[in-house]
């Protein structure tokens, strides 16, 4: 069955990118050069593989749709390209042998599992030199939140890396056509973890309890000393009266250098 025959499934988000120029967008935001392992997720019917493979020394593709499986190594046989039938959030990333800050990963992911490939990436895979996304158009700009609006998302994304919205896709330029358009958004990792990992996602994750009560109260609730919270916000120069979404990314990282308190 040719790919063209083969109608996108609902269940697995396919919505393949046709639009030639938005693809070419996409690897110019990956600054791909003939040195790149590239690992590219959900290549589709590889229409972005094609021009990855044209920049890259390496492709690696990942492809979780069987139908798909055969026309995509037909396609790329004797090439820089290799196709691997996986389900992207259960893949070791020990089998493509990937090295920290030597790859690069470029997707056109299904929106609905955007956090949770994030999550693996930024939590279980070597670090990659950077990450170009093709999420929906409101996920991006909650990724890239700044108070008062900051959420869990946004940052879970700005712990692990700086993000830029590279630019904005309409609907028009997949098929089938989905019903919100989408952005491309670029995710480069930061140098060093800014702080405790673990204090810090207990802490957003207590702090976002209860959106609109006051983020001292939502953090005691979670059993940290209210005392010490005090303490903290007012070295820090933070109202006890913040809450959780109005505190910026530094904020937080700020509260966390303080864990001696907590």
């Amino acid at each position: 069955m040719r790919s063209s025959d083969i109608k996108p499934k609902r269940s697995l988000g396919q919505n393949f990118l046709i639009n030639q120029g938005i693809l070419d967008k996409i690897v110019r935001a990956a600054e791909v050069g003939p040195k790149d392992t590239v690992v590219e997720v959900g290549p589709g019917t590889g229409n972005l593989t094609r021009k990855l493979s044209e920049k890259a020394k390496r492709v690696v593709a990942v492809e979780k749709d069987h139908r798909l499986i055969e026309e995509l190594k037909e396609k790329f046989k004797n090439s820089n390209v290799e196709i691997i039938e996986e389900d992207i959030l259960k893949l070791k990333a020990e089998s493509l042998k990937l090295k920290v800050g030597e790859y690069k990963i470029v997707a056109n992911i299904p929106f609905y599992i955007t956090s949770h490939f994030l999550r693996t990436v930024f939590e279980e895979w070597p670090k990659p030199k950077l990450t170009v996304l093709t999420v929906q158009k409101e996920v991006a700009q909650r990724i890239m939140a700044k108070p008062p609006h900051m959420n869990l998302l946004a940052l879970s994304v700005q712990f692990y890396s700086d993000p830029t919205i590279i630019g904005y896709v309409s609907k028009g330029s997949f098929r089938p056509i989905p019903k919100v358009d989408s952005a491309i958004i670029k995710l480069v990792p930061k140098k060093d973890t800014p702080a405790d990992k673990n204090l810090f996602f207990k802490l957003i994750k207590a702090g976002f309890a209860g959106k609109r009560k006051k983020l001292i109260n939502n953090l005691a609730s979670a059993g940290y000393k209210k005392w010490a919270l005090e303490e903290i916000f007012d070295k820090l120069k933070i109202s006890r009266k913040t809450r959780a979404q109005e505190l910026s990314i530094s904020q937080w990282i700020d509260i966390c250098r303080e864990n001696k308190f907590l």
